[in-house]
């Protein structure tokens, strides 16, 4: 398992995981993988603490950030720092639907702090003037030699800034459109997700879009996302003309994952149809596990969801109370996962998945040499 993308960026093998746990990156990356840090949840402050924990634990191994510039969202024309326009957009935040979300936990008996102490109303990387400063952040650290983008096309600021520090750009991308709107702005690796996957995603499924994608860019590598939790879905993706495999949900089942045994055991007992594409967190569609919440944002008579960023800074208590409470919260909790929840079925070590994607991309890779001796032999 071995493509021009691993030499380019001195890894051993082309599979990325996306993930918001540091443990997790360092794992990866030690196992011969590509290990990404979402930045979004970090201030830029924390940010820095948790690269100084990774620089210090990953030996000379590289990883990535992954940031969230959206090419569309609430206040993107202003020229405001961050402080500022987080100012404003409180100021657009619906009382209805703060009060909304405060019942709808109440309810589910989570316990609460105050109003105006419950993480309501934070604007967090959600935006280029929120996210400029990660970038500038992670740009700090060598052994960051990728910065990603989940939203679009990054800023031509933003592309420039990474490249002048000798680093690479990607972008993730729902269509065949979008992908050449980041070749054409010069983003290095393009990542074609499919609509089964977690988080932010488009509708076109992963086995249509790919190739789509790869046709679209080429030569310009494209690793393949959404629907990615075997050795055998890496083969397909490069069969399809992908140079990697782009990961997510699968992150969330390992050892050294943040999750408690709680919301790993809902991942476990859930299927492939149990995730529901839904504004109801982020203000953007996002494919998570189907529960109350994401049931009672699309129930007739309800708020609905405000878009990017207004929507987190009232989803954003329930994301804090999900850190707090975690075995209380499964009911209303953010858990961004893609349909590949369905072949889950324990909790592994980081290193243990590795290997077995691999030995399982070797098998797959073999069957298909066995057909073609077959059919040359006939």
């Amino acid at each position: 398992m071995h493509t021009p993308i691993c030499d380019d960026l001195g890894i051993e093998f082309p599979i990325f995981a996306f993930t918001h746990c540091r443990d997790v990156v360092v794992a990866v990356s030690k196992a011969g993988g590509f290990g990404v840090l979402g930045a979004v949840g970090f201030s830029p402050e924390q940010l820095e603490i948790e690269l100084n924990w990774i620089d210090e634990h990953i030996g000379d191994h590289p990883y990535g950030v992954d940031i969230v510039i959206p090419n569309k969202y609430e206040g993107m024309d202003s020229d405001m720092s961050g402080e500022e326009l987080g100012d404003m957009l409180r100021k657009m935040v619906p009382q209805e639907h703060l009060d909304f979300a405060r019942g709808l936990l109440i309810d589910h008996g989570v316990p609460l702090p105050e109003a105006g102490s419950d993480n309501s109303l934070q604007l967090l990387g959600w935006t280029e003037a929120t996210a400029t400063p990660q970038v500038e952040i992670a740009l700090q650290h060598d052994k960051v030699t990728l910065i990603a983008n989940a939203l679009g096309t990054p800023p031509t600021e933003i592309i420039e800034m990474i490249h002048a520090k000798g680093r690479k750009v990607a972008a993730l991308c729902g269509s065949p459109r979008q992908a050449l709107k980041h070749a054409d702005a010069d983003v290095d690796i393009i990542i074609a997700q499919g609509g089964e996957g977690g988080g932010h995603c488009g509708e076109v499924g992963s086995i249509v879009l790919w190739p789509q994608v790869v046709k679209a860019v080429s030569p310009r590598p494209v690793l393949a996302a959404g629907g990615i939790g075997s050795g055998q879905q890496i083969a397909a993706a490069l069969a399809l003309g992908c140079q990697g495999a782009w990961s997510g949900s699968q992150w969330l089942m390992v050892e050294e994952a943040e999750n408690t045994p709680v919301q790993q055991a809902a991942y476990i007992s859930a299927t492939s149809r149990d995730t529901v594409r839904s504004r109801s967190f982020t203000g953007k569609p996002c494919r998570m596990l189907k529960n109350d919440w994401t049931e009672a944002w699309q129930t007739e008579g309800n708020p609905e969801p405000l878009g990017m960023p207004l929507q987190y800074m009232v989803s954003g208590m329930a994301v804090s109370a999900t850190h707090r409470w975690p075995d209380q919260t499964v009911d209303v909790a953010f858990n961004p996962v893609g349909q590949v929840v369905g072949q889950f079925e324990k909790v592994e070590k980081t290193a243990a998945v590795m290997e077995r994607w691999v030995e399982e991309y070797i098998e797959a890779s073999g069957s298909l040499d066995a057909f073609n001796a077959a059919a040359t032999s006939a």
